[in-house]
């Protein structure tokens, strides 16, 4: 029998999917006759440890995949489960994707006390979040709005809800969906409104690219469309050099056509304060490519020049 020991983050939505995981390849391995044993490692990130500054003063993507990605490359471990929005676009030599499973929501979405939408928040209301894509976008859609710093774990991003004075907050969908919290949510932001993170919803399943068995093994948990959308994303992500330090968006979706699998992927990239947003939309084949083209395409718009603001 094979053991294969899985690497994740210790809060809760990291142990949950981690665990919703383990269950679905141990259910693939029982149809496939194979005997494997699954145990979990818990990892303590960077991004873990540092909870009492924003993620754009902390550093850029890889905060929370650094140190399972070691224990990855020392043996450690023999998979980890990611969430695909928090990793970078090149991986240390020696690991690769080895699956990305079927993804959730990918919106943002506002949780308030009362229930109210964006729009029927009041001016000045009181916003928070640790994302400068969000701010940014929530402030280019309501200039009136106090976006104020928010980080920690799910829960402890609810609490503050109640204790510290929000009149609401920002999190990814997903995770509550995951975690089982979908009656919290107040209001799902429209794309339009706030094009979600590189990635969002996703998740990455990380391995080494010398070990087959595990290789194999994740292959069949691979979802095609998947995997498609948002290697048109990151493809965006490379070529801007993004990270948490600046405001960028990208969001691909997929549809048959007669000559097969077209993906229209929208890129953005904003200004911190935003004051300037630009968004791009096209359609195409290839991810590589036109994860390329949109980023060129702003490119050529003036989005150096916001990245250099936001980096400054």
């Amino acid at each position: 029998m094979r053991k294969v020991v899985v690497g994740t983050r210790q809060s809760a939505l990291a142990l949950t999917q981690t665990g919703q995981v383990i269950d679905k390849l141990r259910e693939l391995c029982a149809r496939e006759g194979l005997e494997v044993e699954f145990e979990l490692k818990k990892i303590v990130t960077k991004g873990d440890r540092i909870l009492d500054v924003t993620l754009s003063k902390v550093g850029g993507k890889g905060l929370f995949v650094k140190e399972i990605e070691q224990a990855l490359l020392d043996g450690e471990v023999d998979l980890a489960v990611h969430s695909m929005k928090d990793m970078p676009f090149e991986l240390p030599e020696g690991l690769t994707v080895g699956a990305v499973p079927e993804r959730e929501d990918p919106r943002d979405c506002l949780i308030t006390a009362d229930g109210r939408g964006l729009d029927e928040l009041p001016q000045g209301a009181k916003v928070g979040t640790s994302s400068l894509r969000r701010s940014c976008q929530l402030q280019h859609y309501r200039k009136d709005l106090q976006i104020e710093s928010l980080r920690g774990n799910i829960d402890s991003r609810l609490r503050k809800l109640e204790t510290e004075g929000f009149d609401a907050i920002l999190l990814a969908g997903a995770g509550l969906h995951r975690i089982g919290w979908r009656d919290r949510i107040s209001a799902y932001l429209d794309p339009e409104v706030c094009l979600p993170a590189v990635g969002q919803g996703a998740l990455c399943i990380e391995c080494r690219d010398n070990d087959p068995f595990v290789q194999e093994l994740l292959a069949k948990f691979n979802d095609p469309d998947t995997a498609l959308a948002v290697s048109a994303e990151r493809s965006f992500l490379g070529r801007l050099n993004g990270g948490c330090q600046v405001p960028i968006g990208a969001y691909a979706q997929i549809r048959e056509t007669a000559e097969g699998r077209e993906i229209t992927l929208t890129g953005m990239v904003g200004a911190p304060d935003g004051s300037a947003l630009l968004k791009e939309t096209m359609a195409g084949t290839d991810p590589d490519r036109l994860g390329l083209a949109v980023a060129e395409a702003l490119l050529v718009r003036g989005a150096e020049d916001l990245l250099a603001i936001a980096k400054e």
